[in-house]
């Protein structure tokens, strides 16, 4: 499984490793029923007794047990229109949600990652548009960062709420390691370069990376692409354009990744190097390599396993680095601009209502932004970071800033493609990484499956 799917909501600053490793390893289980205030959820649009609005989300510390108290605020606050919740394991929910909704089964309030397969739900009219919603709710939309609402957008309808919290992808680096050789951190592509030799010709490997896992190597590519043409050339690909791949932007990324692996800007063997194992984080925090490019939920990791790399401020972090010349704005960020709750087409005039009552008065109240912030995560509301504090402080607010900041907030090309064209892309990246694919084919590819 994916751990982005659970881990990247998390930053773990709290978590033990063990507990990390417990959230990435859901599995396919049964769902746990439970109800507002003791009655079994329903599987259907109604709900328990026909009359309640359903919400179905994720099981995973902390995550479940905040959404539990943001449901059960809203019931208690609102006795006559109640919200029953389905809680199911990460794989189960998948399977589950894309078979309730195909059936027009599905619940009152969908939790998702927006992106593709929200596109799916939207063509076919299977969820809630709610941009006049957010047009006469402007106050419930303004205390929301406006890079999380493109990822819940469809063909310029927002047919999702963003909630919950952000994790861009960071570039870190040992700063020990950077004094060892007297580097500076690189601000530009030409400087990263740069240093591959740098670090070489000293013995340290310049990148750690978990090639095996495929969506690790595809960070590169995602913000490459933006820094050179701008995030409207993956725009036109994941709207199915014509040949969209075939813009030179593309090529240009792809030869710059194949030079880097070829100048051995990562550590040997990284093609066999799993991101669930945790083993390129701990290239980073012993010194075995200089920087590591990976989301933001690997913070708390390298804080609980990595003795006192974080705590005596070893580990550096900073946004990519610019390109001579490229179109993209520096500020932009990609990874997991937050989740999304989308309200279902299927469900009666009622359960809608008080969807979107939940919505303007429970999602992101200030007692849920309070819970996420105490377990370490940064919530995609203006102003949270209020609530910082303590000694990861100086991390949430770089989170924040990038997050809130970002002219645009890219969301994971395989989570904001259809999953048919993401599995093409996440195999034709892993070729090319490992060299065996040219960037002439890979474009070739990718035109075919995204083609419309």
């Amino acid at each position: 499984m994916d751990p982005r799917t659970t881990r990247r909501g998390f930053l773990g600053l709290g978590l033990s490793a063990a507990a990390l490793g417990t959230l990435a390893a859901c599995g396919g289980s049964a769902p746990t029923q439970t109800g507002a205030g003791g009655s079994g959820a329903g599987a259907g649009t109604g709900g328990g007794d026909g009359k309640n609005a359903t919400h179905w989300f994720l099981t995973g510390q902390p995550g479940q047990g905040i959404r539990e108290n943001t449901v059960k605020r809203f019931n208690e606050a609102n006795p006559d229109t109640k919200i029953d919740y389905t809680e199911f394991q990460n794989d189960a929910y998948k399977t589950k949600i894309s078979t309730a909704i195909g059936a027009g089964q599905g619940p009152t309030i969908i939790w998702g990652w927006g992106g593709g397969t929200l596109r799916g739900y939207a063509e076919n009219n299977e969820v809630e548009d709610l941009t006049s919603w957010f047009d006469q709710n402007q106050a419930v939309k303004d205390r929301l960062f406006p890079s999380a609402f493109p990822a819940g957008t469809v063909d310029g309808k927002i047919y999702a709420m963003p909630a919950e919290t952000v994790a861009p992808i960071v570039m870190y680096y040992n700063k020990q390691v950077f004094e060892k050789v007297g580097a500076q951190p690189p601000a530009t592509w030409n400087d990263v370069m740069a240093l591959v030799d740098k670090f070489n010709g000293a013995g340290i490997a310049p990148f750690s990376l978990g090639g095996q896992s495929r969506w690790t190597n595809m960070m590169w590519l995602e913000f490459l692409l933006d820094r050179i043409g701008g995030p409207e050339v993956f725009e036109r690909a994941f709207k199915g354009e014509t040949d969209a791949w075939s813009d030179p932007s593309v090529t240009d990324m792809l030869t710059k990744i194949q030079d880097l692996v070829k100048a051995g800007g990562f550590i040997k063997g990284f093609s066999s190097i799993t991101a669930d194992s945790n083993a390129d984080l701990a290239l980073l925090y012993t010194g075995k390599t200089a920087m590591m490019l990976h989301g933001a939920w690997t913070y708390g990791t390298m804080k609980s396993d990595g003795g006192n790399f974080v705590k005596d401020g070893h580990l550096g972090f900073m946004n990519f680095p610019t390109v001579d010349g490229g179109k993209g704005d520096p500020s932009n960020t990609v990874g997991n601009p937050g989740q999304y709750l989308s309200i279902s087409s299927k469900a009666t005039d009622a359960q809608k209502e008080t969807a979107k009552k939940f919505f303007a008065t429970a999602v992101l109240s200030d007692a849920e932004v309070g819970e996420w912030v105490e377990n370490g995560n940064v919530p995609i509301v203006k102003g949270a970071d209020s609530k910082f504090t303590g000694s990861d402080t100086e991390f949430l607010k770089f989170i924040y800033d990038t997050a809130s900041n970002a002219k645009v907030f890219a969301q994971s090309w395989d989570q904001a493609l259809p999953p048919s064209a993401a599995e093409t892309l996440l195999d034709n990246i892993a070729k090319l990484f490992q060299l065996s694919i040219t960037p002439e084919q890979w474009v070739e590819s990718m035109n075919k499956a995204t083609n419309k």
